[in-house]
């Protein structure tokens, strides 16, 4: 149990004195950032999602 509480102990240690976080605007411009890219990728994965359940569907109406 010491052990945990000396890991917590350093972790909040590290966090205060060593962590560089950034300022309020560097954090909401790298969330805008972070969810542009993410609607992105789901839009590109959706995408792709479809076009192969199109070929797929295609495939079995043809093998039928």
């Amino acid at each position: 149990m010491a052990g945990f509480v000396n890991y917590i102990s350093e972790s909040f240690s590290e966090l205060k004195n060593n962590v560089t976080w950034p300022t309020w605007a560097e954090a909401q411009r790298l969330t805008i950032v972070v969810a542009v890219f993410s609607i992105i990728f789901a839009l590109a994965i959706w995408g792709v999602d479809t076009v192969f359940s199109g070929v797929i569907e295609t495939y079995f109406d043809w093998i039928k």
